[in-house]
């Protein structure tokens, strides 16, 4: 009788140290993807060539500080921003906007608050100064003939991106009109 006692006196103590393993795993993983890292799945070839669909990429949490958006399902504890940082010019960020609080967007910073940003036939132009490209070839992006170019920033930063060989009726994205970055905002584009 006294070994079936200590067989399951055994056994609650393995369930019970399960238990609180499990726990504390899960206080980890809900701490480090708060706080320090975040997977991510790139869900569309807007950031083609560089970043590829179902590409899978830990992003750090806390390079720009953390808000209401670091925490799981965005609880409002974190008044705006805490220990805020701007990124900087070409780099790759990942947002919510205001309007739409529920999906993530991954694009390259291209403006800072204040810069002015002008497209010209393909050309960017920011605070009136053509950055330099470099066209590396023609490729075939899914049913459309591409350059791809290499883009140089002012910071001289540099990544490729795809370019349309030709614009197409109703889908002109190779021009618009200078636009000031107003203070706190960014200018963002896709890479594609």
């Amino acid at each position: 009788m006294k070994n079936i006692f200590f067989k399951e006196k055994k056994k609650d103590n393995g369930i019970k140290k399960n238990l609180i393993s499990l726990f504390y795993a899960i206080v980890a993983a809900l701490i480090i993807r708060s706080f320090l890292y975040e997977p991510f799945s790139i869900p569309s070839g807007s950031m083609y060539p560089n970043l590829k669909v179902g590409d899978y990429l830990f992003v750090s949490k806390f390079s720009y500080g953390f808000s209401k958006h670091s925490l799981p399902f965005s609880i409002p504890i974190i008044p705006g921003r805490i220990f805020s940082k701007e990124p900087k010019r070409g780099e790759i960020v990942v947002f919510k906007t205001p309007e739409d609080n529920r999906t993530d967007y991954i694009k390259r910073v291209i403006g800072l608050p204040g810069d002015i940003i002008e497209m010209k036939n393909n050309l960017l132009f920011i605070n009136d100064k053509q950055i330099e490209i470099k066209k590396i070839n023609t490729e075939k992006y899914k049913s459309f003939n591409v350059a791809r170019v290499s883009e140089i920033l002012p910071n001289n930063l540099t990544y490729e991106i795809y370019e349309f060989e030709k614009t197409f009726e109703g889908l002109n994205t190779n021009n618009f009109k200078k636009i000031k970055i107003p203070n706190d905002n960014f200018f963002v584009l896709g890479d594609n």
